[in-house]
């Protein structure tokens, strides 16, 4: 099973209060060790500044001081020196960013989930301070902001109104410490970089491939499963999840095989799960069994669609060019898998499953008995059947179906497009067979097409690192 990183951000409207939660082991239970790369004046100071410019805006809402992120740690960083850890991903972080950061190791009170919590800051210290001075009287309102003339704030009695505040020529009337908010951090595809970034670096030290860990991406026609930790009181529970979303995920598998495109996948997936679960905490919250019945029948209704679908030709393209001569091969050994199944699932399972609801009776006890082991048994077949095609494909060095399915169809495409300049190339000579139609009419290069065949590939295929012998991580670092 493909295991997904955790990593999330949140926006933090009290850094100095998080930060305390988060470094103080009167209220962490199980805290291991915390790391600074500024001092609290630092923090306080970046707060105060933050309010300020906040109520200068006037905008509306909250103030944000600080980002946290919570990167989840695999249960063997805690064979890891805890202060080592913490210091090693925190200081690559500063360093990626260049910011200032506060961070807490933690284990959470059943002891099932190690974590990192790591604050930033969103703006940097300046050199100097920067500080302006009133060149003529100014006037704030009560909300801070800036009015132009001193009857706009005050009141019938001809006295300046509570809270507004008046600054005279020649006094200071904005300073800053720091520099404006860093607006990258506020970009869609920061949290999808940082969660790249932290997923490499964890994989550092998981030396086997089948356990190293893999960003969820969004745009995944599959569901992500979840990690069940030791003496997790929810493990029952995470356990049946996780059953509803691999059965959907080897449907999915199913589908791509079958000739469904992953953009119907998608569809399906955020109509029938996503926009349905959505609905369902709305109305009633969270429900674990609502959650499950929810993709039990998104999985039918895509299943109903497998039905109507008839698997699609061997493909039958040719080209003398290996690398896509062994994706063909590959494509067809997969099929073949795919068919069987098919097979498995539109007529032997409902033909047992008929035979099942005609066998009635007092004395066919013994016979419906057989029936449901026999159901149950070409069930796990087919289960069993589909877990086979992935490890088929991750022998090739593709992690999934898609991602195969994906390289295989850009490939194809390259080639047809190769055929047919080719086509082109021999019409023309054949016509006109003289050395300068020739020259005219060059040859399409089939180098540039193995060349770009292999790039396909090597930007598809997941990177397998060597087996090494990891003892600290210091040292596994360098």
């Amino acid at each position: 099973m493909t295991r997904h990183s955790f990593i999330q951000m949140s926006k933090l409207s009290n850094v100095k209060g998080r930060i305390s939660y988060i470094t103080s082991p009167a209220r962490q239970e199980n805290l291991y060790a915390t790391y600074h790369t500024a001092d609290a004046a630092f923090w306080t100071s970046l707060a105060r500044e933050n309010q300020q410019e906040f109520k200068r805006s006037g905008t509306e809402g909250t103030c944000i001081e600080a980002r946290e992120f919570i990167i989840a740690l695999p249960e063997k960083f805690t064979r890891y020196d805890p202060q080592r850890v913490l210091t090693k991903f925190t200081e690559e972080f500063q360093k990626r960013y260049n910011v200032e950061c506060v961070s807490g190791l933690h284990h959470n009170k059943a002891k099932t989930n190690y974590h990192i919590h790591l604050i930033f800051s969103e703006r940097r210290l300046l050199p100097e301070p920067v500080v302006k001075v009133a060149t003529r009287n100014m006037f704030y309102d009560e909300v801070g902001k800036h009015v132009r003339t001193k009857k706009e704030i005050t009141g019938e009695d001809g006295q300046i109104r509570p809270g507004c505040t008046v600054i005279k020529k020649g006094e200071v009337y904005e300073s800053h410490m720091f520099s404006v908010k860093d607006a990258r951090f506020k970009q869609e595809g920061f949290v999808a970089e940082v969660k790249e970034f932290y997923t490499g670096l964890i994989n550092r030290y998981i030396s086997d491939p089948e356990q190293q860990l893999k960003v969820f991406d969004p745009q995944s026609v599959y569901l992500p499963t979840k990690k069940i930790g030791r003496n997790n009181p929810k493990a029952e529970e995470i356990k049946a999840d996780n059953a509803a979303r691999q059965e959907w995920n080897r449907t999915a598998d199913m589908a791509l095989l079958t000739g469904i495109s992953e953009a119907e996948i998608l569809e399906v997936k955020q109509a029938e799960i996503h926009e349905k679960v959505r609905q369902s905490i709305h109305q009633a919250g969270w429900l674990p069994h609502l959650f499950r019945a929810i993709v039990g029948k998104a999985r039918a209704f895509l299943q109903g669609l497998i039905r109507q679908r008839a698997m699609p030709p061997k493909p039958t393209l040719d080209i003398d060019m290996a690398e896509f001569r062994h994706m063909r091969n590959l494509m067809i050994k997969v099929q073949d898998k795919a068919k069987e199944i098919k097979n498995l699932q539109d007529k032997v399972l409902p033909h047992l499953k008929q035979q099942l609801a005609d066998t009635k009776g007092l004395f066919k006890g013994k016979e419906r008995k057989a029936l449901e082991v026999k159901i149950k048994e070409t069930e796990v077949e087919i289960a069993d059947r589909l877990d086979k095609i992935p490890d088929t494909l991750k022998a090739d060095g593709y992690p999934d179906v898609q991602v195969f399915m994906r390289t295989f169809r850009e490939m194809e495409s390259v080639v047809e497009q190769y055929n047919r300049d080719l086509a082109e190339w021999e019409y023309q000579v054949s016509r006109k067979p003289t050395a300068a139609t020739k020259e005219q009419h060059r040859p399409p290069e089939r180098q540039s097409v193995l060349k770009h065949l292999r790039e396909i590939q090597e930007r598809n295929k997941q990177k397998l690192p060597q087996r090494q012998h990891k003892k600290s991580i210091d040292r596994d670092s360098r």
